[in-house]
């Protein structure tokens, strides 16, 4: 799926399915309270544990586009107790709506990382509707290559954990009200076997049980990282987000910071994060994006470094601006020792190599049409 150029407002019959979710009977009440609520309100704005909270309302997609298609004149059918897959479709309807949610909470593992019944649902719509829009409220990676490819699936938005006004959002979102501009914190794989060993972990048994232990011998290679390093091309890469507009990526500079040292290891007294010179600013990245499309939009461009010996690249940098059609905005990113810095097991110190950098800079992990490099 590509970013429309302009706004496309949904208009005329809508119809929405809901899925109703299942849930472990091991849960914290506060869980379990979120649980109801969700089944009441047809979405989910927190997950479980002792970070629940106990909003003073819920704004549910369904209040919120009932309200919106009393503004506008359109006609909303619903199906909010459907519970095998089998959702009937209105002939009639110019957009099919599927709610889906992925919960999770402290005190046990998610089961998996997708369900049958929610890929079911929306392949179901899909094979009636010939404009299925599916949002996902997610507490994690949630996968999606069952239906993604599907003809008829136009559009997808992981709406993650929207808080108390959750109908509210993804209604300005669906309307063109509002602009997208978030980027997914995780990667989004095609198949729960290239998360690796990662996915399965060895439980402790015995009278460790409650004990478990991680020698993370995956080191700093997950996620992205991962996948860069293994040449797995995901479904949608770490940073990935799309917007009503587009963005095109200009003047990549760098300036190095006169006076801080480059010796191989800090010299600073140690402070709270370290010592303290591991946060001098040795080098100054600047870039320019430019809003190529039609409508106002916001972009999170983002800073890569490509440290010898490590990673392909690693997230070092990220910055939100606000750009208007036809404009520029320049963008400024430091880079600190710390930044460029790989942990010496033997000295148990941050160490700085010598060598080349390279840097790059753009709107995704993948998507990095800047490159360039420094040299310590």
């Amino acid at each position: 799926m590509q970013p429309p150029q302009t706004r496309t407002p949904l208009r005329k019959a809508l119809q929405i399915v809901y899925l109703r979710f299942s849930i472990v009977s091991r849960m914290l009440f506060l869980g379990r309270a979120m649980e109801i609520l969700t089944k009441i309100a047809g979405t989910m704005i927190v997950g479980g544990g002792s970070g629940v909270n106990n909003p003073a309302y819920i704004s549910s997609p369904l209040e919120a586009l009932n309200q919106r298609a009393y503004e506008d004149g359109s006609q909303l059918l619903w199906d909010i107790a459907n519970v095998n897959s089998t959702a009937q479709v209105d002939a009639a309807s110019d957009a099919c709506l599927v709610f889906l949610n992925a919960w999770a909470s402290e005190g046990y593992d998610r089961s998996g990382v997708h369900d049958d019944y929610s890929d079911a649902l929306v392949n179901n719509i899909a094979d009636q509707c010939n404009n299925t829009i599916v949002v996902i409220h997610n507490a994690g990676v949630r996968l999606v290559d069952v239906f993604i490819d599907h003809p008829n699936v136009t559009a997808l938005i992981f709406a993650h954990l929207p808080g108390q006004d959750s109908g509210r959002a993804v209604v300005s979102l669906l309307y063109g009200e509002s602009n997208p501009s978030g980027k997914l914190p995780y990667s989004v794989p095609k198949n729960e076997s290239e998360f690796g060993a990662l996915l399965s972990p060895t439980p402790p048994e015995g009278q460790y049980w409650l004990f478990p232990q991680d020698d993370f011998a995956e080191g700093v290679y997950i996620d992205y990282r991962a996948f860069d390093a293994n040449n797995i091309t995901p479904r949608y890469e770490f940073g990935f987000g799309l917007s009503y507009t587009t963005f095109d990526y200009s003047s990549l500079e760098f300036n190095k910071v006169d006076g801080p040292s480059t010796d191989k290891y800090p010299v600073g007294e140690v402070i709270e994060g370290g010592q303290g010179d591991l946060w001098d600013v040795l080098f100054q990245v600047s870039a320019s994006v430019f809003n190529s499309g039609n409508v106002d939009g916001a972009e999170v461009a983002q800073l890569y470094v490509g440290i010898p010996g490590g990673p392909v690249r690693q997230l070092r940098g990220f910055s939100k601006v606000d750009v208007e059609p036809g404009k520029s905005v320049n963008l400024n990113f430091d880079l600190t020792r710390r930044d460029l810095s790989i942990w010496d097991v033997v000295a148990q110190k941050w160490q700085l190599q010598k060598g080349d950098y390279k840097v790059y800079v753009g709107g995704s992990s993948r998507n990095l049409p800047l490159e360039g490099s420094l040299t310590i």
